[in-house]
């Protein structure tokens, strides 16, 4: 007997007829389970009559010997998904399986589902959330079992709001990057609302840089991604008192928008003012000129947090710290 039985789904008692042996034997060698003395030819047949009819194990079976479910769900806050967004997911994923669980994403994009209709329906082992979202809510999710990890990005903050990958050091790097060639800085705020969990606390980074080297308050400006929403920003600090002579702005985009007003108005960086950005995106180094940036190491992040998932599924895990910085400047012409 080959193939996918009348159509249904493919059992564990299909791969035992189809193998010849008992649907124990069939459990007991396709969950690898321990003491079982099978001999390697039994081992070989029942894996290739599995492979031959098809047969994957049930979820539900597999979340009952374990106790739980293998999910993960993510949940993505109302912000564009861009490369670097898309780069954590997929790295995410990658360090979630090495553990053997699914990574999942919900995004709060409108009209998304209701939070609380999407996790019942899966009912994942644990929650990640990229911002914070209601207690009540996490409350819930704790009393059905589920793990909550929650406010991965933000604030450093206090507390158990406090981010676990906080955005203040990368204000902060761009700030002392700039601040031993220039006395005044700018920051460029981006025009989204929803990114205000990131860029209020970048902002805050540059602040504090400035207030420890006697530096001026940053003059900020919201700036949207395009070259005209970026054009007053760049008179404003140009024309101030004293003028800007270096902006940090919220990320790539945004600093690549200024970049672009400034050859529009006909001048240059960083003779005229200089820009450093966020994320390090592919097109950084081919702008006019080439984008100095700063780059987090997203990877290590990915597998810092798919382990603290893992001990806080295995009740091994504390009051969870924040992930060390893991910051460098990308130097190249803009700054």
């Amino acid at each position: 007997m080959t193939g996918r039985p009348g159509g249904r789904r493919v059992t564990g008692a299909d791969v035992a007829r189809e193998a010849e042996v008992s649907r124990a034997t069939v459990s007991y060698v396709l969950n690898d389970s321990p003491h079982q003395r099978i001999p390697e030819a039994t081992r070989r047949r029942v894996r290739e009559a599995a492979d031959r009819l098809g047969y994957a194990p049930s979820p539900a079976a597999r979340s009952l010997r374990r106790g739980r479910s293998d999910i993960v769900l993510g949940l993505l806050p109302d912000w564009p998904i861009e490369h670097v967004l898309g780069r954590l997911v997929q790295q995410l994923t990658a360090a979630l399986a090495l553990h053997e669980l699914t990574f999942l994403v919900h995004s709060a994009a409108h009209p998304a589902r209701p939070l609380a209709e999407v996790w019942k329906a899966l009912t994942p082992a644990a929650v990640l959330a990229l911002d914070a979202f209601p207690e009540t809510e996490a409350g819930a999710m704790r009393a059905a079992g589920i793990e909550v990890v929650m406010a991965v990005h933000g604030s450093a903050g206090s507390g158990n709001r406090s981010a676990l990958v906080p955005e203040e050091p990368i204000g902060a790097a761009q700030a002392r990057h700039l601040a031993p060639t220039h006395r005044r800085l700018g920051y460029a705020y981006p025009d989204l609302a929803g990114l205000g969990v990131l860029a209020g606390p970048r902002l805050e980074g540059v602040r504090e840089v400035c207030a420890e080297l006697g530096l001026a308050e940053p003059d900020v400006r919201t700036v949207s991604p395009d070259p005209g929403g970026a054009v007053e920003a760049v008179r404003a600090w140009r024309a101030a008192d004293p003028p800007v002579t270096g902006v940090c702005a919220f990320n790539d985009a945004v600093a690549l928008a200024v970049l672009a007003a400034l050859r529009s108005l006909g001048l240059r960086a960083p003779r005229d003012l200089a820009v450093i950005g966020v994320d390090d995106l592919p097109g950084a180094a081919l702008a006019r000129p080439a984008l100095t940036t700063i780059a987090r190491d997203t990877d290590t992040i990915a597998r810092v947090l798919a382990h603290r998932i893992v001990h806080a599924l295995e009740g091994t895990g504390g009051r969870a710290e924040p992930v060390p910085e893991l910051l460098r400047v990308q130097v190249r012409v803009s700054a």
